[in-house]
């Protein structure tokens, strides 16, 4: 069993940066993984950025690519995420999510994912 718990939300303007934080209780794998998503009022869920608990590279989103950062501390068991550059179309509910185990995984697939924390408020004001 594993529990997530975000921080780091709230209400920023256009162009500025938010640091998100996930921490985690309970055991990840080394070949497990974890990610963002996000869901904006009125849309579907979206993978935002993904990161295997190993190490190896990191996958983004086109929309969030080189503007976000994801990055793991594996001995805090904790999860980041830095968003630079924020634009209003990056409001939403931000979502920590783990896979426990290793096996064959998409880290753009929710589907991939086991545990989900509640959300993190994130706002952009234009």
């Amino acid at each position: 069993q594993v529990q997530l718990e975000e921080s780091g939300g709230g209400l920023v303007q256009a162009g500025g940066s938010l640091r998100l934080s996930c921490a985690a209780s309970g055991r990840i794998f080394s070949d497990g993984a974890m990610g963002w998503f996000r869901q904006a009022p009125g849309k579907e869920r979206e993978f935002v950025a993904g990161i295997r608990w190993s190490g190896g590279s990191a996958y983004y989103a086109d929309s969030v690519a080189g503007r976000f950062t994801i990055f793991r501390d594996n001995a805090k068991n904790t999860l980041s995420l830095q968003m630079n550059s924020l634009k209003p179309e990056d409001t939403a509910v931000y979502y920590c999510t783990v896979r426990q185990y290793g096996g064959r995984y998409v880290l753009q697939d929710y589907k991939t994912y086991n545990y989900w924390g509640h959300g993190t408020q994130v706002t952009v004001s234009s």
